[in-house]
């Protein structure tokens, strides 16, 4: 008979959580250009900062009347690296869909 492997339990790195917690935090914004498909910037919104329909159409209808929006606000790494998602994914569909990040002050 086999005798099930046990998975090794998985501490949470608390230093890094600490990290984060205590990491300034930043507005993650974007910014509205000619180019990109406005149902393409709502389904990226979603996609990659996850959130409701609802909330990146208002997003997106925000950034097209007035030219930049506030996504979200995360802390600095975090808002770098959904910024650095955002904008990759964009640059492989070929929009040139602009994040920009501003301390949240």
């Amino acid at each position: 008979m086999l005798t099930p492997a046990i998975a090794p339990a998985i501490d949470p790195d608390v230093e890094e959580t600490d990290d984060l917690r205590q990491a300034p935090l930043y507005r993650v914004l974007i910014h509205n250009d000619d180019v990109t498909p406005y149902n393409y910037v709502v389904r990226m919104l979603v996609r990659v900062f996850l959130l409701s329909e609802e909330l990146a159409d208002h997003i997106a209808w925000t950034a097209h009347h007035e030219e930049i929006a506030v996504v979200v606000v995360r802390p600095r790494p975090e808002a770098e690296k959904l910024t650095t998602v955002a904008h990759a994914h964009a640059r492989m569909d070929g929009f040139p869909l602009t994040f920009s990040l501003e301390p949240n002050e």
